[in-house]
């Protein structure tokens, strides 16, 4: 990162800031991020609506003054200045979680009492009642296998994609108040510059204190620029690998749910045999 040299002023500062930031854009670009945050922005306000805000961001004009942190989150409590919210993703999460895991136990549940039922309407003198039995056992062994498969293969891979988000989205957050501080510093800068008596001490000073916000700020953007288009692609493979992953447990599961349902379909069958046969 570049030193901010003496006699550098303000407009030519944010005019360099300015140029950087848009060459690390147009990498973000070519990373593949482009405007795919605006077709799915309607209802995605989480992570992927962070990197939509921080790239329009890291676009703005850094010469704008940016208001105080303090002053930003009292018009935030105020509702005069929007806050954004990382509830949605997390709500569509759970609402997965709670539909895989809750309908597979449901249906677990449904089956179990069926065969319950099953088991004690079967009087024990007619045929199969010992495969009825087995039967039931072994449908209630698959429910269990199926469960956990589903929450090993599926939702904790879920939960480790998840992990990423706290980081990177307090590393966002420090981002802002790191441009906050620049925007600050900058600001002083000027100031002294243009003060009426000179006072080098001062200026060297400030300047310092520029030159030294002006490098944390661009540090922690440039890392977050080169991270985030990659962190938006990976949900592609976090999609498949989640779908392809419950798709393969259902059909194994149902694959082997028919067989079992085959077996009891055929006691039935010779079972009704045996009634005419009399």
């Amino acid at each position: 990162m570049a030193e901010v040299g003496k006699g550098v002023n303000a407009g030519k500062l944010a005019s360099n800031v300015q140029k950087r930031l848009t060459r690390a854009q147009e990498k973000g670009v070519r990373g593949g991020l482009g405007g795919g945050c605006d077709e799915f922005g309607i209802s995605f306000q989480t992570l992927p609506g962070y990197i939509h805000t921080f790239l329009e961001k890291s676009t703005a004009d850094t010469a704008f003054i940016k208001p105080s942190r303090e002053k930003a989150r009292v018009m935030q409590k105020l509702g005069k200045a929007d806050e954004t919210k990382d509830t949605a993703f997390e709500e569509q999460v759970a609402n997965f979680n709670k539909q895989l895991m809750c309908v597979s136990a449901a249906m677990h549940e449904c089956s179990k009492r069926l065969h319950d039922c099953l088991a004690e309407m079967y009087d024990p003198e007619w045929f199969g009642k010992e495969e009825v039995d087995s039967i039931a056992e072994d449908t209630d062994l698959l429910w269990q296998d199926f469960h956990e498969k589903l929450t090993d293969n599926a939702l904790l891979s879920m939960d480790t994609y998840l992990g990423q988000f706290p980081d990177i989205k307090g590393r966002i957050a420090k981002r802002e108040r790191k441009l906050v501080d620049f925007d600050s510093a900058r600001h002083h800068f000027a100031s002294v510059q243009k003060g009426k008596k000179k006072d080098e001490a001062k200026i060297a000073k400030a300047e310092e204190d520029l030159g030294r916000a002006q490098k944390v700020f661009e540090e922690i953007n440039y890392d977050l620029q080169e991270e985030l288009p990659t962190l938006w692609n990976s949900r592609v493979g976090f999609y498949v690998n989640t779908f392809r992953s419950v798709a393969g447990l259902e059909e194994k599961f149902h694959r082997d749910m028919g067989k079992i349902n085959q077996n009891l379909s055929d006691i039935m069958t010779k079972l009704e045999e045996q009634r005419l046969a009399k």
